[in-house]
Formats: structure tokens, sequence, C-alpha cells
């Protein structure tokens, strides 16, 4: 059998496509392993994922949101907006954020226990006297504080020291809020020492009974302290007062929370205690301390001024700094440096009216 010969056309066209062939094959090679040099990617290597498959998770785990209950709509919120702006001005304590303050704690308390709805009862009747004075004609010496109480020791309308006014409703202003102050402070030591208790220790009931008893018990006829001590027998346990305090949040949540808004009273409280101390507003309910300095000076004490009667002068400075007040109102001269006001000012207004 003979050998074919290849057309010469075959021959050439495979002379040249060898070549080629290896060519490109070489080529592929290089490219491959410019890829994996770039990748990382090699002998032992890991798996090598597209970039657009990469999903980069923050460093740091994003704080959580505060609870429902702090919003400005939240069980908690709605009492602490308004003792923050209560505090808005340095030094003193603006009066209507104040009261609406004590409203919204009105709100929050009785569902805590039965001890509350017999307390708030008693702070609804004064928050409603205070915000009479309020929006009173004199509404312009009740803005604040330390406002209402140079008026009312100008104005001669403070009690006698130790004495209780026959009728409640007619209490001065600086009385009422002193009675408020006191139960701001039980409040704001039931709620702290719920929020911080531990486990296995004294249930809320006791704890809330001992702040009773600092701060209130002392104010109080025997009768009501152990009215008030049954009640704390019937006092919620403390994951019950939490899930009412702070709803839909785990216990440690609202714990926090909790402590804020005690955080919160407490400022109130301070700011309110060095005003009252200040002033010599504290004795107003028992006799002691600044009452005794006023009677070894010789000064008169401060009684309540009748009906229709004219205000009596201040004789003397007060025990505390002058305030910006005036008597607009009434045509009266302004307080001045101490609230001196002459005698013949006062008999001439007097004849006036």
């Amino acid at each position: 059998m003979g050998v074919a010969v290849r057309p010469p056309a075959l021959r050439h066209w495979f002379s040249h496509s060898v070549p080629l062939t290896i060519f490109a094959l070489l080529l592929l090679y290089l490219s491959a392993r410019s890829l994996g040099a770039r990748s990382g990617c090699g002998p032992g290597a890991q798996a090598w994922n597209a970039p657009f498959q990469v999903r980069l998770g923050p460093l740091e785990a994003p704080e959580r949101k505060q609870p429902p209950c702090l919003a400005p709509r939240g069980t908690l919120g709605r009492m602490m907006r308004p003792f923050h702006a209560s505090l808005k001005s340095e030094r003193d304590v603006r009066l209507s954020p104040y009261l609406a303050r004590w409203r919204a704690l009105v709100e929050f308390l009785p569902p805590l226990g039965s001890v509350f709805a017999f307390a708030t009862r008693e702070d609804f009747t004064k928050v409603t006297a205070l915000e009479a004075l309020v929006h009173d004609p004199d509404a312009e010496h009740y803005s604040s504080l330390a406002a209402m109480a140079a008026w009312e020791h100008w104005a001669g309308l403070l009690e006698q020291l130790g004495s209780a006014p026959q009728d409640p409703a007619r209490s001065s202003g600086s009385r009422t809020l002193l009675l408020q102050h006191r139960a701001l402070r039980w409040s704001q030591l039931c709620l702290h020492r719920v929020a911080t208790g531990a486990l296995g220790g004294p249930d809320p009931g006791v704890q809330c009974s001992d702040a009773y008893r600092a701060a209130l018990g002392s104010h109080h006829p025997w009768l009501v302290r152990q009215a008030v001590r049954l009640a704390f027998l019937a006092f919620p346990g403390r994951r019950r007062l939490l899930e009412l305090a702070c709803p839909g949040t785990t216990q440690a949540e609202a714990r926090a929370a909790l402590v804020r808004a005690a955080g919160t009273l407490e400022d109130v409280y301070n700011r309110t205690q060095s005003l009252l101390a200040e002033r010599c507003l504290l004795q107003l309910t028992y006799d002691g301390g600044c009452g005794d300095q006023r009677e070894r000076s010789g000064s008169p004490g401060v009684g309540p001024r009748s009906p229709g009667s004219a205000p009596q002068p201040a004789l003397r400075p007060p025990p505390y700094p002058a305030s910006s007040v005036t008597s607009r109102r009434r045509g009266l001269p302004p307080a001045g440096n101490g609230v001196e006001l002459s005698l013949s000012a006062v008999s001439e207004r007097r004849e006036e009216l």
C-alpha cells in the first residue's frame, strides 16, 4: 500500500496553526497566574469571593434605642419632660412646668398600687390650688418659686411658723409647695429603690415603706401612718412594677429607665430644697430654725393677711436674696433691694384702696 501525500495547502495550514495554538495556551496560563497573585489565591489558599459578594458590617455594635417608655409620649417620658423644663431657669424652679410635671406624676403613680392612689388624691388637690395661683390675676408673682416666695413674704401671705391655716384651701403657695416637695422626695426614693433593688433583697413594699417613713412619716398623724403601713402590704412585686413603669421592655431596660426617671426627680428635689432652705421656708409647718432666729432678733413674725386688709410691710430684709418681683397689678412700689417698703407708702396705698 502506498503512502498518501497531503495536499500542499493542508500542510501549510497545519504548520502555522500549531505554533499559534501553543502561543494562545501560554497567554492563558500567564493570565491565570496574574489573577491568582492579585486575589491572594494560590496553593493552599481559601476560595476567593467576588468583591460584590462581600458585606462588611460595622466595627461596633449599634447603640440600643431608648425604651419606648422614655419617649416624649411614653409613661416616663411624659413625666420627665416637664421636670427638665422646670429647671431651665438658673437657680430657680419654674412653677408652670413644675405643676405640669406633677400632673403627669399623678397620672403615672396610681396604677402602681393603692397607696399611690391614696397619696395622689391629696397631691391633685394641692396641684390644683397652685395652678389657681399661677393663673390668678397675680400670676406675674407666681412664675417661679423664688418670685412666689418673695411676693408672699412681702405681702404678708405666709403663715406663722409652726401654725396651720384653719382652711387648707387658703394656704399660701409656699406652704402648699412645701407639702408637695416632701411628697416628691418620697416618690423619688421609692422609684429609685424599686429600680435598684437586688434580687433576693427586700421587696418593693418594704423599700417604699421605708422611703415613706424617711420623707413623710414624721409629718403625718399616727392614724395616717397606720393606714399607709397597711396599704404597703398590698404593694405589687418588683417584676409587676417594672412592667407597669416601662411596658414592652426587658427588666434590665425597665430598671435603667426608672433610674433615669428617679434621677430627674432628684434633680428637681435638690433644686427646690436649696431654694426653700435659703428662704427659711422649710420651717413653715413647724417651729424652730429660722423662726427662732427671727424671735431673737426682735423682728415680728410674718402672719397671714386677713381678707381685704392691706399688705403688711417688711420691716427688715428677708433672710433670702432679693427678687425682681414687682407689684404692677396693684400699683404698689417694686420690692427693691431687700423688699423694704416705707410705712408711709403702705398707709397711702391703704387710703386709696
